[in-house]
């Protein structure tokens, strides 16, 4: 008995020697908004805290106020989760000890834990951790193989900063990779700079690790017809953990994805536990969950049934994304700068996009233009198009707004080494892709086109300050620009600089993308545009968005085959009446929502993401979602539309009066392009409000834009804003109504 005594008192002691000492001495407004920052990175890399303390967490943090109390119970709630503490003395002395956390690893995965700073000096360093058993484990050099058998980082990225902030007490995110299962010892030792390691070699600590062994698990993904395909996966355990582990994954995984995409076939490793995986394949699918129990590490195969609730393609409209990006934004940097085209294609198919149009632009420019061969590239399949282009971004134009160039030819523009020799504004460079037959458009198109009301048709004058669609307003009177972008701004910003000029006449289309992975790193085809083709071709696809045989949205709800007497969208898609009379308006049409509302997503504003989402149409709590038709800018007809999935028809009577043009849209969620009814041979001229408000929006953008064009351009600059301004002139004199 007195044995067991003393060795419960040791254990109880060890026990106690690995608890971290609290430090009552700190202020619990930057505290919190650290711990705050911690919880979201977490998050961010899929490995987030245990959910009831997570939840306690952020209300202390977001309470806004707080004494001493709250400061230990924040370090309390922290200090379960580190696996070392560093203390960091006066002189600037590094010693570090255990945390209380498990020692736990995974076999071929990464781990994240917490490591408690105490700071008495302040500093501002970088916080360094090494280990003799850690390396990048595929270069490892012979002979020193079973001495290193682990990799580690420090997570110093977004929202995390790289070096110490100074406050007294702050935690930080160390990651560990293990190679093999089984029981490992690490030395890990920390410092802050060359000569703050503490002496006697404090600034280390053994750790005996356990790496829990992973079970090599094999994914049949089988489409709606039986047949391989690719998926999407997230894989999350009961702690809500993401496997694989998000952190240093390799392409083509992202580690900026929870989910992963995988091939009928494809593997991921994963340790005896139990799991939920959600499984789709982009938003003509329905997403479905299913519990996963590992017992062993044995191998095993898995299968999974996807299930669609619409084919597009069947129906001869082919899903596209014009703006995807292979560097840049959340992309890896190194050593590549961005990723190949095999690792886009992977996420197009995961996604069932048909056509991927990546977009090489500043950053990764001198690389990832290797990838361009003015064609489809050779990894396209009858089913799905890849083909790279050019993203006016990062260019000295790029302050009237970013172009989006489909279908070059050649991507250098003429007499240009080096991006920066490009011209200071846009038009120069839409008449070089015009001289090529290349499909031209602007880029996030409502950035600079804000307005203080919500109003999808408003009067209100933005301002013009961004790298949205700004100079479409001068480009659509030379012709020079085939589509604006919609989908991934804010509908109202970039829908109303699109009503005016369509109410005066003009016929640019509109086309959806994603900005993948920039305004939109969650996937790509966030923002689509279906085209109608009798079969799948890149190139066709393109001019389709130049025709306007196309209808924008998220993919959650679809306007098939809209019509007007029988006249479909594009590029012929004009109805003539030679008196005021009524017409037959039919579409099919189909959406789905969840049964129970995302309330998530109630009451946002029109500028709060995402900008384009169906959950945001419901109408109410009913699962029934608005179905407008407009004539000139105005709803004039709405119906409500069951969104189970089902393809309705539907139509409409409306009598035109004058030259208009006709759409369809469920805001925001999709929109057609126009069809334009010509009554009497008159063309278009719907408002003369909207005229006179292109005519001020030319001087507005006139102002902000033209001290940021090279002197030398300036001249012709000034021609082509003047012709702009003439012809709103003209326009507003010919439209006969406000």
């Amino acid at each position: 008995m007195r044995w067991l005594l003393l060795f419960a008192a040791v254990f109880a002691s060890a026990l106690r020697a690995e608890e971290l000492p609290l430090v009552p001495e700190v202020e619990f407004q930057p505290l919190a908004a650290q711990a705050a920052r911690v919880l979201q990175a977490l998050e961010l890399i899929g490995e987030p805290l245990a959910a009831e303390d997570a939840v306690t967490l952020r209300k202390i943090t977001e309470a806004g106020a707080g004494g001493p109390a709250q400061v230990e119970r924040i370090q309390q709630l922290l200090d379960r989760h580190c696996l070392v503490g560093v203390h960091i003395n006066p002189e600037s002395r590094v010693k570090v000890q255990q945390g209380p956390v498990r020692a736990e690893l995974m076999e071929q995965g990464w781990r994240s834990f917490l490591v408690k700073v105490h700071n008495e000096a302040g500093v501002t360093a970088v916080l360094a951790a090494e280990s003799p058993h850690a390396g990048p484990l595929p270069n490892v050099p012979a002979g020193v193989g079973a001495r290193r058998w682990m990799d580690l980082q420090m997570f110093n990225k977004q929202p995390m900063r790289v070096h110490l902030s100074g406050l007294e007490v702050e935690y930080r995110i160390l990651q560990l990779y293990a190679q093999e299962a089984g029981k490992r010892e690490a030395k890990l030792a920390f410092d802050v700079g060359q000569g703050s390691q503490d002496l006697g070699f404090r600034n280390e600590v053994d750790i005996l690790f356990t790496i829990k062994p992973a079970a090599k698990v094999t994914l049949r993904v089988l489409d709606y017809d039986d047949q391989p395909t690719t998926g999407e996966f997230l894989i999350r355990d009961d702690r809500q953990r993401v496997y694989p582990s998000q952190a240093k994954r390799l392409a083509p995984d992202f580690f900026f994805h929870p989910q992963v995409y995988r091939a009928d076939g494809e593997y991921v490793m994963l340790p005896p536990g139990k799991y939920t995986v959600t499984y789709a394949r982009g938003p003509e699918y329905r997403r479905k969950s299913q519990r996963l129990e590992i017992e062993n590490t044995e191998p095993r195969t898995l299968t999974f049934r996807l299930e669609r609730w619409i084919d597009p393609a069947k129906r001869g409209w082919y899903s596209g994304d014009h703006h995807i990006h292979a560097a840049g934004c959340a992309h890896y940097e190194r050593p590549t700068e961005g990723v190949y085209p095999k690792d886009m294609m992977r996420h197009l198919l995961g996604e069932d996009l048909k056509v991927g149009s990546v977009l090489t632009w500043g950053p990764g420019w001198y690389f990832q233009k290797t990838f361009f061969e003015g064609k489809e590239h050779a990894l396209s399949t009858k089913e799905h198009r890849i083909r790279y282009d050019v993203e006016v971004s990062g260019h000295p134009s790029s302050h009237t707004g970013h172009l989006c160039l489909l279908g070059l030819k050649e991507q250098d523009y003429p007499g240009t080494q080096r991006i920066e020799d490009w011209p200071s504004w846009g038009l120069p460079i839409l008449k070089w892709a015009k001289s090529q037959n290349a499909v031209t458009g602007y880029s996030h198109s409502g950035w600079g086109l804000q307005m203080p009301d919500e109003k999808v048709l408003s009067y209100a004058l933005p301002p013009f300050d961004g790298i949205g669609a700004n100079e479409y307003i001068v480009s659509v009177t030379h012709g020079l620009i085939d589509f604006i972008s919609t989908v991934d701004t804010p509908f109202p910003w970039e829908l109303n600089i699109w009503y005016h000029t369509l109410n005066v006449g003009y016929r640019a289309r509109i086309s959806g993308e994603t900005d993948f992975p920039c305004i939109y790193g969650e996937r790509v085809g966030l923002g689509r545009s279906y085209v109608r083709q009798k079969e799948l071709d890149y190139q066709d696809w393109v001019y389709g968005i130049r025709e306007g045989r196309n209808y924008v949205g998220d993919g959650k709800s679809h306007l098939l085959d809209f019509r007007v007497n029988g006249v479909e969208m594009g590029a012929d898609g004009e109805v003539k009446l030679g008196a005021p009379a009524a017409v037959q308006v039919t579409a099919q049409v189909a959406a789905l929502l969840d049964e129970n509302p995302d309330e998530s997503l109630c009451g946002r504003r029109a500028d709060e993401k995402p900008y384009w989402d169906l959950e945001r149409a419901r109408i109410g709590n009913s699962r029934r979602v608005p179905l407008e038709l407009i004539v000139n800018g105005q709803a004039v007809e709405r119906r409500e539309i069951e969104a189970d999935g089902v393809v309705r028809n539907v139509s409409f009577s409306p009598r035109i009066g004058r030259s208009s043009w006709v759409a369809l849209r469920i805001l925001p969620s999709s929109h057609t392009n126009p069809i334009w009814v010509i009554v009497g041979g008159q063309p278009v001229r719907a408002s003369r409000k909207s005229a006179e408000w292109c005519l001020q929006a030319v001087d507005k953008c006139y102002g902000q834009k033209v001290h940021r064009v090279r002197l030398a351009e300036r001249g012709e600059m000034e021609r082509a804003y003047e012709h702009a301004r003439r012809e709103y002139r003209r326009l507003a004199a010919e439209s006969p109504v406000d």
